[in-house]
């Protein structure tokens, strides 16, 4: 136990969470996304906006309430990871359901999204509209292209772009929560919560006075 323990140790700080940033720019896209390609009046519009959402807030959420309750921390960051795990089957169902391509990691456009590393909305705006300038015929076995040069099929619309790059964000977003709701837990089992951290400072400041 460290010399002297605050009752109420720093907490909050959830922008500087990668998880959060990554979080952040999903429901950016999403909302851009369901404006463009979900209609609007559909439930499916609706729980897209509202999941994407809520991976952002429960983030946010339990990072400020880590302060008193590492309890609530763990579950909210767990509803967060929940969120974002439905808005990415919604993805795959909007891709399955018109019969679009679902990327594997490897796919050209998908790869040069990845290297972008984008943090913005306008920047994965760039990258669309990059990947549309990239469209032409499928090259043929003897042009031996680099990999970062194949472009896409001609008829590849700007929905499949999005939906790829949306789900390839998810699955960092997930991965990074997956590591984030690990470490929570073994705080918690290791130093416990708010009552267990109020018993300890009551007894050092018994100690002190001594």
């Amino acid at each position: 136990m460290p010399e002297h323990e605050e009752l109420i140790p720093a907490h909050g700080g959830y922008r500087g969470l990668k998880s959060f940033q990554v979080a952040q720019l999903v429901y950016d896209l999403t909302v851009r996304f369901c404006g463009l390609y979900v209609e609007k009046r559909s439930r499916t519009h609706d729980q897209m906006v509202q999941a994407a959402r809520s991976g952002v807030q429960n983030i946010a959420e339990g990072s400020q309430a880590s302060g008193t309750s590492k309890k609530m921390e763990l579950k909210l960051t767990n509803v967060a990871r929940a969120s974002l795990e439905e808005l990415r089957l919604d993805y795959e169902d909007f891709l399955r359901q018109r019969s679009f391509p679902l990327w594997p990691p490897d796919h050209p456009a998908l790869m040069r999204f990845k290297a972008r590393r984008c943090s913005t909305l306008d920047e994965v705006r760039s990258w669309v509209q990059q990947e549309r300038k990239l469209q032409g015929p499928t090259p043929t076995a003897t042009d031996k292209p680099k990999t970062d040069k194949i472009p896409l099929s001609p008829s590849v619309p700007s929905s499949v772009l999005v939906a790829n790059a949306a789900l390839s964000l998810l699955n960092v977003a997930c991965r990074l929560l997956d590591k984030q709701l690990a470490a929570q837990a073994k705080s918690f089992e290791t130093e416990g919560g708010f009552t267990e951290r109020l018993y300890r400072v009551r007894s050092q400041n018994r100690r002190n006075n001594r």
